[in-house]
Formats: C-alpha cells, structure tokens, sequence
C-alpha cells in the first residue's frame, strides 16, 4: 500500500522547521483532538485495505512529519494492536514532512536501509524530501527491495519546479542503476507519491528499467479514477512501480501485479472527490486529499 496522508504533523515545533501554522495557535488551529482523529483514521484506512487474515504487510507513507507521529500511529492509535514496525527518512525539508514505511516484521524483515539525499541546494533549490532505500527478505525468502519517494510539488506549475522534479527522478534513477548493477535481477518496488502523471516526462527516465502497475492507457483514464482531485479532474499523481525481474516472477506465479486506487466509502465525499483534511486553512474533517493505492504480491512458502 502507498498513501500520501496529508500533512500529518503533531501538535509540537520541531526546531528548525517550518511546522508553526500546525500548532495550537497556528493558522491551522491543530489541535490534539484533530491529531489524535486523524491518527485512528489513517489507521483504521490502513486496516481495512488489507484481508480478513492480515494488515498489508508493506505500507509506504508521504507527508508524515516526524519519528514521534510514527511512535503515535504504530503504538498509540487503532494500529497498535497489528505490530507494524516503521522506518523513515529525516530529510532537510523545510516543512519537516518525510516518507516513511511501514511494515509487518512476520512478512518482510529489513536488512539493510538508508535515506538518500536528493541534491537540491547545490543544484539552487529548496531542499526536498530523501528517498527512502529498504532491502528486506520476505517469509519466501527472497530478497525485495522497497523505495519510497514523494517528488518535489508542482507548486506554481514552472520551469524551476519541473527542473527540481526531475532532479529527484534522477536521485531515485542512479538508486535504482546502482541496484540493478549489483544484481541484474533484483526485486524492486518503487512508490510514493510522484506529483506526476504516467505520461509524463519524469517516466522516461524510470521505464524502463522499472514497470508501471496502474493502468495507462488513454481510453482507461477516460473514466474517473486516480488518487488525488484537482479542478474536476481525476489524475494518478501516486504510483507503484515494479522491476521487470519483480514482474516476470509474478508472472511466473500466474499473477499480473495490477494496482488500484482504494475507494472507502468514509474516504469519500458525496461528489465521490477525495475528503480532506483541510480547504484552505479550515479544518475539512476529512483525512487526506489523495487515496490510498494498493498492489497484491504473491509468493510461495512451505512453513
């Protein structure tokens, strides 16, 4: 699962970041009772898109601020019960919003992570979120390699945020390169929150060598779907994508990993628009203005 959850801050500065309209007293008027609402309402989202049996066992997070709200989501609000554990990113973002992954230590173990600097400063722009690298083994025992990014905004919709969008592609591709370098038949998920449609030029770059799992046809597209609302228009801005050894594996199971939006009804306006948590600087009561995406994987394994 990826999910951009919205600005998810706590209610507590964190020095040196530009996170005051989030407070009590800020413009936003972030109180404790909407931080801890919106805390069991991502968690109860995330429950949900999982089966009968089990939680997803990856869940890739955008736009959550810090390690405490992380501490808070997995051990303090619904999701307490479930046992995920959690790894982020502490980039130099002004906000202070980060990616994050969850997981669930009976489905994937890590061993290895780090967070990757995408050079913004030196480049001239403000600095951004990392990327987030995990290599971890599953109950199969292979070997998968997860990513989780949220590219730079189309604030403005300009040249320099165009330019500072594909800088990062090129962080995350030189990611992937050195990978797939080491071994050509890697395993890879790449997700996060992308600020750009699959017909855009950001994807050149990245497919290949990795695969789309949404759909990408002009006639699909046609029809209302996508994970984020803008202008009466529904677009994909969050995207999940596989290596070509991750994707002829499953074949190979006689799956087609295909990705889809997940469209809860308490996720929904009565328009079928995502419910946000804010218009503006008004509290909306909703809890975010992207949807969740969702991916099965499937593998073998003799306990």
């Amino acid at each position: 699962m990826e999910w951009n959850v919205e600005n998810l801050f706590d209610t507590l500065h964190d020095e040196h970041k530009q996170d005051l309209d989030f407070l009590p007293g800020g413009s936003y008027r972030w109180t404790s009772w909407h931080y801890w609402r919106k805390l069991d309402e991502v968690g109860r989202t995330i429950v949900c898109a999982g089966s009968e049996s089990c939680a997803p066992a990856l869940v890739g997070m955008c736009e959550v601020e810090n390690d405490s709200v992380m501490r808070d989501l997995t051990r303090r609000s619904v999701l307490r019960a479930v046992g995920y554990r959690y790894l982020m990113t502490q980039s130099a973002d002004a906000r202070g919003i980060d990616v994050a992954l969850l997981y669930l230590p009976r489905c994937f173990r890590p061993l290895s992570w780090h967070s990757v600097r995408v050079p913004s400063v030196q480049h001239g722009f403000s600095p951004t979120r990392d990327i987030l690298y995990v290599r971890g083994i599953l109950p199969s025992c292979d070997t998968l390699h997860v990513m989780v990014c949220h590219l730079p905004s189309k604030a403005g919709n300009g040249r320099m945020a165009a330019q500072h969008r594909m800088l990062a592609v090129s962080t995350l591709h030189s990611v992937v390169d050195s990978v797939l370098c080491v071994s050509p038949q890697a395993r890879m998920l790449v997700m996060g929150d992308f600020n750009a449609t699959f017909h855009e030029k950001v994807f050149r770059t990245l497919c290949p060598p990795l695969r789309e799992t949404l759909p990408t046809s002009r006639r699909a597209l046609m029809h209302p779907v996508g994970t984020y609302y803008f202008r009466q228009q529904w677009s994909y801005l969050d995207h999940i994508l596989v290596s070509e050894a991750l994707l002829s594996w499953q074949e190979g199971l006689g799956h087609t990993p295909t990705a889809g939006e997940l469209r809860l009804p308490f996720l929904l306006k009565e328009d079928g628009s995502p419910h946000r948590t804010f218009l503006g600087n008004f509290y909306n009561g909703g809890i975010s203005d992207h949807l969740p995406l969702c991916l099965d994987l499937h593998y073998l394994w003799e306990p």
